[in-house]
């Protein structure tokens, strides 16, 4: 990139009034949109009013100094890595140059600064910061696109077991009836008949059972109908039932009630949580513990069983951990996970609430 395609703003922070307009004459020159700030106190105001792709900042000021602002620039999130130059006289000695990088300072440029170093120096800055903006820009994207993605999908999930429930569940439904009519009709002697009409009506019950368990696999009604938290219950004691593993749900005493889609996300994870835990944790308990912290809901799931790795945890090839940590993400919480080979593994959910 070219120094006259560069775009971007940049902060100069001096307290001395000739330095600024020459630093901003330099900069403009650029293609560089330029703002002033005469002291570390003023500084801060401009940060909090508008993000920076860099920061020149005279090291020793008045007040608050460069090296005190630039620690307090640190501790904003959105200017964390907003990179900080800083100006400094020739006579700067070595710790005076550590504190300033302790401070968070990228780099250091005497003054008066040569148009040249500047200019090149900036160049790279402002290029990676533009960069980097490009690159966070496509992850929302794709976030964004996912969680499209997972809603689209979860309707369609909805759709079907609603149509697997109402339509064939009604179309056996009608044929366990007829069923029951021709057996009904069977004259005394045809028992052959009988026997047969009978395994046929306990294979259209068992029919009736699955489609049972698939669509409520698809779409659980008491996720719909009654709310997150009978969910839960129900999904832990579905979950003892099929795998033969102690699954116990506790709640807090006072739970607000989430929205849907918070609602669906927290399911969700918790039934992959349990899926992993029945394929890999060889637990004999479970315990499930919903409760409010930090305006959040929190869903912890522990297990007794043989634990997990690091490597495990921070794997990108693990999808699963992956997708359990995008659906937390689309709401700004976050899935934790923890353990130790034959100690067991904790996850700990965390969900911002929006209350209803």
């Amino acid at each position: 990139m070219s120094a006259t395609s560069l775009r971007g703003s940049v902060l100069v922070v001096d307290d001395d009034a000739r330095s600024r307009m020459a630093l901003c004459e330099l900069l403009a020159g650029m293609g560089l949109e330029v703002a002033l700030a005469d002291s570390g106190e003023e500084a801060l105001r401009c940060v909090l009013r508008q993000d920076f792709a860099a920061i020149l900042m005279d090291a020793r000021m008045p007040g608050v100094d460069g090296f005190e602002a630039a620690g307090l620039i640190r501790q904003r999130e959105r200017s964390r890595h907003t990179p900080i130059i800083f100006l400094t006289g020739a006579y700067e000695d070595a710790p005076s140059v550590a504190r300033g990088y302790e401070a968070g300072a990228v780099d250091y440029i005497v003054k008066p600064p040569v148009p040249e170093i500047l200019k090149s120096k900036m160049s790279v800055f402002v290029s990676l910061h533009n960069k980097n903006a490009e690159l966070r820009a496509s992850e929302e994207n794709l976030r964004a696109l996912a969680a499209h993605l997972q809603h689209v999908r979860e309707e369609e999930w909805s759709r079907i077991a609603r149509e697997i429930h109402d339509e064939l569940g009604q179309v056996l439904t009608g044929l366990k009836m007829d069923l029951k009519w021709i057996a009904d009709a069977l004259d005394p002697g045809q028992a052959a008949l009988e026997e047969r009409a009978k395994a046929m009506s306990a294979r259209i019950d068992d029919a009736v059972r699955s489609v049972r368990r698939i669509a409520t696999r698809l779409r659980p009604e008491a996720l719909d109908e009654l709310g997150l938290l009978a969910a839960i219950e129900w999904q832990a004691s579905d979950f003892q039932r099929r795998t033969g593993v102690r699954c116990v749900a506790r709640f807090a005493d006072a739970m607000p009630e989430l929205d849907g889609e918070r609602s669906v996300a927290a399911f969700r994870i918790l039934q992959e949580l349990l899926t992993n835990v029945a394929r890999h944790a060889n637990a004999t308990r479970v315990d499930v513990a919903v409760g409010v912290e930090d305006g959040g809901l929190v869903l912890t799931i522990e297990d007794d069983g043989r634990g997990i790795d690091r490597e495990a945890v921070s794997s990108r090839g693990s999808l699963g951990l992956l997708g359990m940590r995008e659906r937390a993400l689309q709401f700004g919480g976050t899935v934790e996970i923890s353990g130790a080979q034959g100690g067991g593994t904790r996850a700990r959910v965390f969900i911002p609430l929006s209350v209803k």
